[in-house]
């Protein structure tokens, strides 16, 4: 299949031949018939990418201080590498997705294969797309009018915002596409609706609808129209559809408004308010968030979990349906507003130029049949067939950024690259020099070539794909962690034991640091005690990392680092651990704690796990006393040792050991040898970070076995 993709780096809009996604649990499998290029978002999208360097700074200014901050922290090169790297990811396109249901989800109850379906999906040939996001078309209505559906969805939730009433004047600054709708759904709702634009043509299309329509350059003070027009009143509310630089749209919606009226922001202005502007009138502002109540919350889009119709009347999805429904009626008519429909192989009609006058709405026609394939041949390694080859299951940010590079930098032979989307597959794929691009992971484990497997994939699919791998024969190495709660671990365990010929490998890359290993041949196996600190900086809550279900939490997600850190530090096991949290009542899913671990051979340490620090500060920090020595390392730039004869302390660019863990990962795949990480120490470490978490809940010290 293929799929419309911006290109950040070198500006380009291409159509990239990728593996069809698999349907996943809670979503439906949409073959597309036609989309919606939304103008405005996209072009936006298309000039970030043609910018050089300093014009994509100075559109991201807020960018510019986290690079300079990550260079304080980091250094200037592992900086560089990931601003590079995430440059060299690039966008999909599209949001305005029109099509069939091929394949419906498990637990999806409200669609079955044949229905005709709009969705926030890309420009792609098939989407998976979670049900929340999706609504039936009514039979009266086209592919190509329902495509309008979810740019018409950001319009009327605009409208819900300003609470307009029968009789209302309103104004609608920005006679765009989603203006244009704004207007007539304003209209139905039984409100005089006054638009405002510089195109003349928008003018005609809306004068059409029965729109009072101003042009700035013909009409002259628009303020003054509005003002005369309302008998000096001021208009009730306005809406602003428009995406301008600098805040004069803002203030003349101020001007034109009557006291206690309503503005509402839809489009992207700048908001450099003047508080006398609101003072006088006492004016309310509101910015309007997308399609509705919903949008980017985890639980509702992705988990399914819809809100109440009595407390939430209209949710996103229910404005889709609300939009399908007008169209249904005939109280929104969008045919006019379609400028030309373009076959998708032919986009650069359309991509080409996008500041081309006459053009309102742009349809793109997608071919009856598809390709379906999970699997995309890429290109070959030059490897002999033989055991060694690996395949990749997961291509987010850290297969990109870190696992990539050091797998090449090794001389890896990657068969596979998986993503379920397969759009990032297919990407990394290309990148890596992989032989294939799949968007089921099962294909690899298929495979009798590939002897291993490594999952960078989301916390909670981590155990699973552990046993898949390793019950197809495979060798495995997950990112950390190894799994979520103690049934998953026993899972793992009883399967290990009964596959004595294959190795299981976290990626507990610190141990392999060449700072780490020069700590542990100084220190020897004494008792000592340890001090780990982890800077590790503020995550939004609602981020997927603290949902215990999918991330874990930080402490069972990414603390679990330091506790495998300290115990190759310590060459002994935890038998013991207590953790205190931040706050009088923590959660569960605390990202600010200390954690104390006892071990077998006498050793204490001490893990703080903190985000609350400055992200400017080092984002890590290791000290280590044992027999009137100390050992400092600092953000694994720097090591400094006191009380060592002939030895005062090593430095270089940042190194927190995945190099070195790929490269003996890869020796070991193709040559043999010794499991990188004894698996009892995997297990010994998992069970503390379980018990960290158990320690919180009942306050006490808790024994691991």
């Amino acid at each position: 299949m293929h799929q419309l993709i911006q290109d950040l780096k070198s500006g380009y809009t291409l159509l990239e031949e990728i593996p069809a996604p698999q349907v996943r649990e809670g979503c439906v499998l949409i073959q597309t018939t036609c989309s919606l290029v939304s103008l405005g978002t996209e072009r936006m999208l298309v000039e970030f990418g043609k910018a050089n360097l300093i014009d994509k700074a100075r559109q991201q200014p807020e960018r510019v201080k986290q690079v300079l901050d990550k260079i304080k922290s980091d250094g200037l090169m592992p900086t560089l590498e990931a601003v590079f790297n995430k440059l060299g990811v690039p966008l999909p396109l599209g949001y305005c997705n029109v099509g069939k249901v091929i394949a419906v989800g498990k637990d999806v109850s409200s669609f079955q294969i044949g229905d005709r379906v709009a969705s926030n999906g890309n420009h792609a040939e098939i989407v998976c797309i979670p049900e929340n996001l999706v609504a039936k078309i009514p039979d009266n209505v086209p592919d190509e009018e329902a495509a309008f559906t979810v740019i018409g969805s950001i319009g009327l939730q605009g409208i819900r915002l300003l609470q307009p009433t029968l009789g209302e004047t309103i104004v609608v600054t920005g006679l765009g596409l989603i203006g244009l709708i704004t207007a007539e759904l304003l209209k139905a709702n039984g409100c005089r609706v006054i638009g405002i634009d510089f195109d003349s043509q928008k003018i005609e299309i809306a004068k059409a609808k029965g729109i009072i329509a101003l042009n700035p350059a013909n009409d002259g003070d628009v303020v003054k129209q509005v003002m005369d027009l309302t008998g000096q009143t001021g208009c009730d509310g306005v809406i602003i559809t428009a995406s301008a630089k600098g805040d004069d749209i803002v203030h003349q919606a101020a001007q034109m408004s009557r006291k206690r009226g309503r503005i509402v922001l839809v489009g992207v202005v700048d908001l450099n308010l003047r508080r006398d502007d609101f003072y006088k009138k006492e004016l309310s502002f509101q910015v309007s968030c997308s399609y509705g109540p919903g949008r980017y919350d985890e639980t509702y889009e992705n988990k399914g979990q819809d809100y109440p119709i009595g407390f939430v009347r209209w949710t996103e999805k229910r404005n889709f349906e609300a939009i399908l429904q007008a169209m249904s009626s005939g109280s929104l008519n969008v045919k006019p507003l379609i400028s030309e429909q373009v076959p998708l192989a032919e986009y650069n009609r359309i991509y080409g130029d996008m500041k081309k006058k006459g053009v309102i709405a742009s349809i793109m026609v997608y071919p009856e049949q598809t390709d379906m394939s999970a699997k995309i041949k890429i290109a070959s390694t030059g490897f002999a067939a033989s055991t060694g080859k690996m395949g990749i299951i997961g291509a987010g940010n850290f297969t990109s950024a870190t696992l990539l590079p050091a797998l090449q930098k090794a001389k890896a032979s990657i068969r596979y690259i998986a993503s379920a989307q397969g759009l990032s597959a297919k990407l990394l794929a290309k990148k890596a020099g992989a032989e294939y691009a799949v968007s089921d992971y099962k294909e690899i484990l298929q495979d009798p070539e590939v002897s291993l497997v490594l999952i960078t994939t989301r916390h909670n699919a981590h155990a699973r794909m552990v046993l898949d791998g390793m019950n197809a024969g495979k060798h495995v190495f997950v990112e950390k962690p190894l799994c979520l709660n103690e049934n998953e671990l026993t899972d793992i365990i009883d399967c290990y034991t009964q596959k004595k010929e294959l190795t299981l490998t976290v990626g507990f890359n610190r141990r392999f640091s060449p700072y780490s290993v020069k700590m542990k041949q100084l220190l020897g196996s004494s008792p000592m005690n340890i001090v780990a600190t982890m800077n590790a900086g503020f995550i939004p809550p609602e981020v997927w990392v603290h949902d215990l279900q999918t991330g874990g939490g930080r402490i069972i997600g990414e603390a679990c680092h330091f506790i495998d850190l300290c115990s190759y530090l310590a060459s002994s096991k935890v038998i013991s651990v207590c953790m205190n949290a931040l706050g009088t009542h923590p959660a569960e899913n605390t990202d600010n704690a200390s954690i104390l671990l006892k071990y077998e051979n006498g050793t204490n340490a001490v893990i703080n796990y903190f985000a609350n620090g400055s992200k400017a500060y080092s984002k890590e920090r290791i000290e280590v006393y044992s027999q009137e020595r100390t050992l400092i390392l600092d953000n694994w730039k720097e090591l400094k040792a006191y009380g060592f004869k002939g030895f005062s302390g090593m430095k270089s660019r940042q190194d927190k050991g995945h190099r070195p863990q790929f490269a003996l990962l890869t020796d070991r795949v193709k040559n043999g040898g010794e499991a990188l990480i004894p698996f009892e120490s995997i297990v010994n470490t998992t069970r503390a970070s379980f018990a960290c978490i158990e320690s919180l809940k009942n306050k006490n010290w808790i024994n691991i076995e």
